[in-house]
């Protein structure tokens, strides 16, 4: 059978793009497959745990220092004087007093919150659970620790995923004879207004859920939050856990099921482990997926490689735990992370602290863990030290290890002193830290698994590990040391600020190691901008503390403005630009080296000047006596370049204003004639009356003899006046009915300390900073920073 070249082409082709069609079928597939796998990285953590433990730093410190955060009710909580005597004089043989009562671990500010803060109304605040307070509260202090500006998240597709199941202050409510129930109480006491109160309130459009599964609640949050950055249904989540304990009813019921401790210890894994003692507590972490956090430059704390989620079924109780469900689901967890058993190093158990619950607990991990391990699996818990916070849990414990990874250490278990009898330990691979032990792995990234199981039956687990590449913290941080440095702060009310200030000086003094351009960065970056405001230019960190403490004091120290941003205020800023002069050289060459966009618009100036007149001004910074009309080229790009430096951080001129040979520059700053026009004309290559015009973007007008004048084009080639200097000429401008006048030149030997001035007056004045544009050439990544300083008023139904 004879076949024609046209057929066998066309054949051909048919072919081809059926390969082509299957290959991009295989690669969906592909991108698919992966996705149910793809990384997720931590990059923002904040908490208030037992102990007086604020935030991270606070948490590492406190296990690290072997503390136990369990007290006695304090004394805004209910009393347990008598709950219950019976059962733990059974428990224990040292007779208790008729008005013993059990512990706990507790957070503060109970009943106060800082409702201006969050925009709720008073009458509302008394009706708000203080779970969805402090969740508030520490929710946004997790992102100003992720180095996210809260208000900048308005808009976005930001996930809100909380584990929550306390309904104490519902009950404290109907407590009341007769209860007092106002339109807030709904919206204020259900579980799914605490995930709804916070995406409401930073105006976030991404899935919004609270979770109830009992103790698990906030690691399977975790995972319905992994789970929802892998299907693309948001590219941020906010993920945590909180409980508060109000009411005695559930404590009494717990107790009266024997599942807490009546010396109100955690002994995790001991001989003497009699039950678990309850806790609040509230933990957030910040979670985006790993290759948009590398692309965004996050800091990256660690990975969450993969997780799951399953129920213990039928069992021989309810509350009673299932070794083979806790296997399974440590299994899916290890195959959805794409990773094998025998490179977990660590497990942050459930551990709550029953011989019962213990013992199935470790059985399951042998199930998994004892085969084919070259080191003991370490195994820890952190309810000894803080008491299970129940709802939150599941968080805290994954934000222990994390800052395991941080740290390469992980801390002692404490009460930990007499090994489970019911626990065959000398079969086991397993490890137990009673002294805190290294945790290093220079070929692998360090793997650990995380475990939560509620006491309705649903299990979570999640593998979690430090940053694969840990060079790419390397790849960003700029190297440049600058002469001086902008640090801002603001505040919601004055108050506050003072308090901000202190806590900065506070910090600055016990952190005296740390770096002033991560300072400095951290704060303009991560932070919201308020209404009262500071801004400090300092070239260290000690002046920065010296200026800082005298604030305080109400001394008004240089180069640091304090102000209260008028209310419904346009703030007017002029560019004054004036007589030639001069420029130093090394000032201008410094901020071509640091700047990008100064350097880009200086470059696009030397371009036209080259292909447009041909004059070839090369390096123009080395160049030395130059030309007449080289250096009113170079004078020109300088200036005109600084000006479009400062309106791309935002500073905007509402008006500009011309003196003299700065008329040229002037005139293409607003708009009024093109860049190629402006360089031709500077140096009388083109004539005015011969100049093409356009409508000024920016008002401009021409300053002479006290006054400004409307610019007319026919000016710019009149002989310059020099009646005035610039000098002269600021200071009447500032007379005038302008909040900031710029001048626009190169003389001043400290042209950043100058520089930073004027960003730091235009913030204090109120006006809108674009900080990753000032910061993109000193990029940084953010470190933890005194976090704000909230202002609590008592709201509470007696």
């Amino acid at each position: 059978m004879e076949f024609s070249t046209e057929a066998l082409n066309k054949e051909y082709s048919t072919t081809k793009k059926a390969l082509i069609a299957i290959k991009k079928l295989q690669d969906k597939l592909e991108e698919l497959e992966q996705a149910k796998s793809e990384p997720i990285a931590i990059i923002g953590m904040g908490c208030r745990l037992p102990g007086g433990v604020n935030n991270p730093s606070d948490l590492w410190s406190f296990l690290h220092n072997k503390k136990d955060g369990i007290t006695p009710f304090p004394a805004d909580h209910f009393y347990l004087n008598t709950i219950d005597d019976d059962f733990r004089l059974k428990q224990s043989p040292q007779k208790l007093s008729q008005k013993s009562f059990f512990g706990g671990g507790f957070i503060p500010h109970l009943k106060t919150f800082d409702a201006h803060f969050f925009n709720i109304a008073p009458r509302e605040a008394v009706s708000l659970d203080p779970q969805q307070r402090v969740l508030l509260e520490v929710s946004w202090e997790a992102l100003e620790n992720a180095g996210i500006p809260p208000d900048d998240l308005k808009g976005s597709s930001t996930g809100v995923f909380i584990g929550i199941c306390g309904n104490d202050y519902w009950h404290q409510i109907l407590r009341r004879k007769p209860p007092k129930i106002d339109a807030y109480c709904t919206t204020g006491n259900t579980h799914s207004n605490a995930s709804g109160r916070l995406s409401y309130f930073l105006g976030l459009t991404g899935p919004s859920l609270s979770v109830n599964t009992a103790c698990s609640s906030s690691l399977v949050a975790i995972h319905l939050a992994i789970t929802s950055l892998r299907n693309q249904e948001c590219d941020l989540a906010i993920v945590g856990g909180v409980n508060r304990i109000i009411c005695p009813e559930i404590t009494e019921s717990f107790s009266k099921a024997q599942m807490l401790s009546p010396d109100s210890r955690c002994k995790t894994f001991d001989a003497s482990a009699n039950g678990f003692v309850r806790s609040e507590g509230c933990g957030v972490i910040v979670l985006k997926r790993l290759q948009t956090a590398i692309a965004d430059h996050n800091h990256i704390l660690a990975v969450l490689r993969g997780s799951a989620v399953n129920q213990d079924g039928r069992t021989s109780g309810l509350t009673a735990p299932n070794s083979l469900s806790q296997q399974a689901v440590i299994q899916k967890a290890l195959k959805n992370a794409c990773i094998q058993a025998e490179d977990v190093s660590y497990v942050e158990a459930h551990g709550t602290g029953t011989l019962l619950g213990d013992s199935v607990e470790i059985g399951a991990l042998a199930g998994i863990f004892s085969n084919r391990r070259t080191h003991p699996l370490i195994i820890g818990s952190v309810k000894p030290n803080i008491g299970h916070s129940e709802a939150a849990a599941g968080v805290v414990s994954l934000m222990k290890v994390v800052l395991c990874l941080q740290k390469e250490a992980i801390p002692p278990q404490i009460h930990f002193n007499h090994p489970n009898p019911h626990i065959n330990w000398s079969e086991l691979p397993f490890k137990i830290p009673t002294e805190e032990m290294p945790w290093v792995n220079d070929k692998n990234p360090r793997i650990a698994g995380v475990s939560s199981f509620g006491f309705s039956g649903t299990n979570a687990h999640v593998i979690v590990s430090d940053l694969p590449n840990k060079n790419f913290f390397q790849l960003k941080k700029n190297s440049v040391i600058y002469p001086t440095y902008l640090f801002t702060l603001s505040a919601k009310t004055s108050v506050a600020q003072k308090d901000l200030i202190q806590q900065y000086c506070t910090f600055i003094k016990n952190h005296s190691d740390l770096d002033l351009a991560d300072i400095c960065f951290t704060a303009n970056t991560g932070r919201s901008d308020f209404n009262y405001r500071l801004a400090v230019v300092t070239p260290s960190l000690m002046e920065l503390q010296q200026k800082l403490t005298e604030c305080i004091t109400q001394k008004s120290p240089k180069d640091l403005w304090v102000k209260q941003v008028r209310r419904n205020h346009t703030l007017k800023l002029a560019f004054f630009f004036g007589q030639r002069m001069t420029p130093d050289w090394r000032q201008a060459s410094f901020l071509y080296q640091t700047q990008t966009i100064f350097q880009q618009i200086v470059d696009e100036c030397k371009e036209i000047i080259l292909s447009d007149l041909k004059i070839d001004l090369g390096d123009f910074f080395a160049r030395q006596n130059q030309k007449d009309y080289e250096l009113k080229l170079i004078l020109f790009t300088l200036e005109y370049a600084l000006c479009n430096l400062l309106k791309s951080w935002g500073m905007m001129p509402t008006i500009v204003i011309s003196h003299g040979i700065g008329k040229w520059v002037a005139a293409t700053v607003a708009g009024v004639i093109s860049l190629t026009d402006s360089l031709r004309g500077v140096i009388g290559e083109k004539k005015a009356n011969t100049i093409t015009s356009f409508p000024a973007k920016i008002p401009l007008f021409s300053y002479a003899n006290e006054q400004l004048l409307p610019f007319e084009l026919s000016t710019l080639q009149e002989p310059i006046s020099v009646e005035y200097s610039d000098e002269q000429a600021l200071k009447i401008l500032v007379q005038k009915d302008y909040d900031m006048v710029i001048l626009i030149q190169f003389t001043s030997p400290q042209l950043w300390h100058s520089i930073c001035s004027y960003v730091g007056q235009f913030y204090c004045l109120g006006g809108s900073i674009n900080w990753q544009n000032f910061a993109a050439d000193n990029f940084r990544f953010p470190i933890l920073l005194p976090n704000y300083p909230f202002q609590r008023t008592m709201y509470w139904y007696e």
